[in-house]
């Protein structure tokens, strides 16, 4: 059986739990930050999960995490 690969840009996006979730970060957070409050870009910083939608096309994407 052929092996699958692995999306490049997912594999560094996401990564799971030991759960079984899907683990992210948010958006928003890389440039223009003094533009931002710092309420927000505290918050940006927690990570997120990703929502029971797309749960199953990301673990597709990244098969071996």
């Amino acid at each position: 059986m052929p092996k699958f690969k692995t999306h490049s840009g997912s594999k560094k996006r996401f990564s799971l739990t030991k759960s079984g979730k899907v683990k992210r970060a948010h958006a928003f957070k890389s440039h223009i930050l003094t533009k931002k409050t710092t309420k927000r870009t505290r918050n940006l910083r927690k990570n997120g999960y990703a929502d029971a939608t797309n749960e199953a096309t990301v673990r597709l994407m990244i098969p071996y995490k």
